[in-house]
């Protein structure tokens, strides 16, 4: 061997040795860390056979990028490329030591050689699409801090991006160079493979070497192949150091977390909240209160709260900020940010996991345990409270981060270890706990909604005997019985259904709040009664099919409820009007004209149920309407404010959130904005009025004053006397 060649061998020894004994530090350094966790429900790795068949689906097919095409195709190609040019990695070993050696067996095959030129120029393709667009849209400290949140990459750490997309490149343009340098030896040894067979891609870049030596092609091929080797296991090196390197560690700890979610069918972590639970994993429920230690501890306050799958959830973080860019809370100047939330905890259990677990696994020095997340400021408070829960985060996440669920859970805490939580909330868990409802009205005014209908609504348990005897049990809700606009769409439904001749029934002053906002408020245990109430009312008077016009009643019903013994068919009054429309149940009067109407998603009906298309049908069945979309619609649809029991919370800081999804809604012109939840409808009007105010004064506004209505009621303005009605 040459002096040149022996030096390049001493090299990638020592660099091999140091990049594989750091990285495996690191990696034990993060298996430590998630070790720290509380154990998680059994249900988080199995079955196997479908958690491995979404794995392989979600990550082959990258369906959490399906709204970004150019980074969707281009972090696919990189993605994929990254096992396969692995193989050029293990070649360059033996090219140190032989300049015209191959991997055996495998090294001149053909499929293989394609795979990797064809990988190797879109991997090149795509790093560089991604690297430009990341300096396209990184903040600049030039920029006011306003315009630098708009950034996705705001709070990220730009270096350590910066530093795996130069890396990626390197990389990928050594195996080019190498390819083509390996052709123009082949050429000089007069080898069979020197064809475009076995390189379909690059043959054109050894011809451009055939003018330099046999020699020279062997020393530059050595010093290229040790270029990649270094370039890489310098790679190694620096994450092995950098446990806390999402954006390079995501590559190895998605794998597991996207098996690991909570859904094994591929579903996003929203919907149902995951059930309050002790240390060891056990739920918690109002039967084992009497029962429990003294030292329990409810929810997350500390970071070895967190089970071990809520670390590794943090450690995953590539701190893409898609979660951040998504954020209704972020986007009007609060200072909530899903990333960075679990930046922060990510950044603090790797720095108090070591404290936390002695190597013989007896817990640690009492002052580093229990540390709490929000009285250290690991969490501020203020972005604690701001979430909506509206599940943009998760639902956007490309490595399956429930951050929803985090967030509730500090919120447990708070609320029944510490009693911290906003002021407003008091009064709404003691109108809670003594009415049954958030608006503290008593439980005989809940039929007051029927008064002047044409026809009798019927009580279970006074006009008719069981649910059963009716086709649904209607659920009226807190909102649909108390809140003036809420009873509009709840005479509406009534109306309809009567007309469609179906049969129904209420429980009136037997219904009580489903306890949705006392959940996501972290009142857990409130919630607890005020559910086990419904269900033990529900499961005695035989209900089987309830229809609710309220979207968080929706999913308490249909997916909370099960984790307390309530089983119900619960559908939503959007989907089965709109059966009934199609059934030709509903006779609908023509329009002299036609209205443009925009329609908003509630974050509990489409996100955290994904029923979509059933209220877009039934606007567009209804005469003289033109549905237009607003720019944030269906999966990506902006939050109206209300959700995560912010309905009950002051908005103090920055827009309200209402305000500003009520100016979207108004900028597209549309004349009526339609809703398919009460809270929406309040949310959505207060937002109208305010925006509507603070552009009263321009007198180049052109914007109207749009309605705010339930899609019901505007079904109801269309409807005619039907047959039998």
């Amino acid at each position: 061997m040459s002096a040149v060649q022996w030096v390049c061998v001493a090299v990638v020894a020592v660099a091999t040795v140091l990049g594989v004994g750091l990285f495996v530090r690191g990696a034990t350094t993060i298996a430590r860390t998630v070790a720290v966790g509380r154990p998680a429900s059994r249900d988080r790795l199995r079955p196997v056979g479908r958690r491995l068949r979404t794995l392989a689906r979600e990550v082959l097919g990258h369906e959490r990028f399906q709204h970004r095409p150019v980074v969707r195709h281009a972090h696919w190609v990189v993605m994929v490329s990254f096992p396969v040019l692995a193989v050029t990695l293990a070649t360059g070993y033996v090219q140190v030591l032989d300049p015209s050696a191959t991997l055996p067996v495998i090294g001149h095959l053909i499929p293989l050689e394609w795979a990797v030129e064809l990988l190797a120029w879109t991997s090149l393709l795509g790093i560089v699409a991604l690297i430009v667009l990341r300096l396209r849209i990184r903040p600049r400290a030039s920029q006011p801090l306003d315009e630098q949140r708009r950034s996705r990459f705001f709070g990220s750490t730009h270096w350590q991006a910066y530093y795996v997309e130069a890396t990626v490149l390197v990389v990928v343009l050594a195996v080019i160079g190498l390819r083509g340098l390996e052709h123009a030896l082949a050429t000089h040894e007069g080898d069979a493979v020197a064809s475009a067979w076995h390189f379909p891609l690059t043959a054109w870049l050894g011809h451009a070497w055939q003018g330099a030596s046999t020699g020279a092609l062997e020393t530059a091929v050595v010093v290229l192949a040790t270029v990649k080797i270094v370039v890489s296991m310098t790679w190694l090196m620096v994450i092995g150091l950098q446990p806390t390197m999402g954006v390079a560690w995501h590559r190895f700890l998605a794998i597991v977390n996207v098996y690991a979610r909570r859904e094994p069918d591929g579903g996003p972590a929203l919907g149902p909240l995951q059930p309050l639970t002790l240390t060891d994993g056990t739920p918690v429920d109002l039967a084992a209160l009497e029962d429990l230690p003294d030292d329990a501890r409810l929810g997350v306050g500390a970071i070895e709260d967190f089970t071990w799958k809520g670390l590794l959830d943090f450690s995953t973080c590539t701190e893409c900020g898609r979660c951040q860019d998504q954020c209704p809370a972020w986007a009007t100047g609060k200072p909530l940010s899903p990333k960075l939330v679990t930046l922060a905890l990510r950044d603090h259990a790797a720095a108090t996991a070591p404290y936390l677990r002695t190597p013989s696994g007896d817990p640690a020095e009492p002052s580093h345990a229990g540390l709490d997340l929000i009285g250290t400021g690991v969490v501020d408070a203020d972005a604690l409270w701001a979430c909506t829960s509206c599940g943009a985060c998760v639902q956007q996440c490309p490595v399956d981060i429930e951050h929803v669920d985090a967030i509730v859970d500090m919120r447990r805490y708070q609320v029944l270890m510490e009693s911290a939580f906003p002021k407003e909330l008091g009064g709404t868990f003691t109108k809670l706990e003594r009415q049954g409802n958030p608006w503290g009205l008593p439980a005989r005014a809940r039929l007051d909604w029927a008064k002047g209908l044409d026809f009798e609504v019927p009580v279970v348990g006074a006009d008719v005997e069981s649910a059963a005897d009716v086709e649904y049990l209607f659920w009226v809700g807190c909102a649909g019985a108390y809140e003036d606009r809420a009873k509009r769409t709840t005479r509406a439904v009534a109306e309809l259904l009567h007309a469609a001749g179906v049969t129904f029934a209420v429980l009136g002053d037997g219904e009580t709040c489903t306890g949705d906002p006392a959940r996501r408020a972290g009142n857990e245990l409130l919630y607890q009664m005020l559910a086990g109430q419904n269900v033990e009312v529900l499961n005695e008077v035989g209900a089987q099919r309830i229809v609710v016009t309220c979207a968080h009643c929706f999913n308490t019903l249909s997916r909370e409820y099960p984790q307390l013994g309530g089983r119900f068919e619960v559908v939503h009054h959007t989907v089965l009007l709109d059966r009934l429309v199609s059934d030709g149940r509903l006779t609908l009067l023509p329009a002299d004209d036609e209205r443009r109407i925009t329609y908003h998603d509630p974050c509990y009906l489409g996100r955290h149920n994904q029923v979509y298309t059933p209220p877009r049908e039934l606007l567009g069945a209804i005469p003289g309407v033109q549905v237009t979309e607003m720019p944030r619609s269906g999966a990506d649809a902006f939050c109206c404010g209300a959700g995560g029991a912010r309905v009950w919370m002051e908005e103090s800081i920055g827009t309200r959130i209402s305000t500003a999804r009520a100016t979207e809604a108004m900028a597209t012109g549309a004349e009526v904005i339609a809703t398919a939840c009460p809270f929406c409808t309040v949310m959505l009007s207060d937002g109208v009025a305010a925006a509507s105010s603070a552009t009263s004064g321009d007198a180049g506004a052109t914007v109207g004053v749009p309605e705010v209505a339930d899609i019901a009621v505007l079904l109801r303005a269309r409807l005619a006397e039907a047959p039998g009605a």
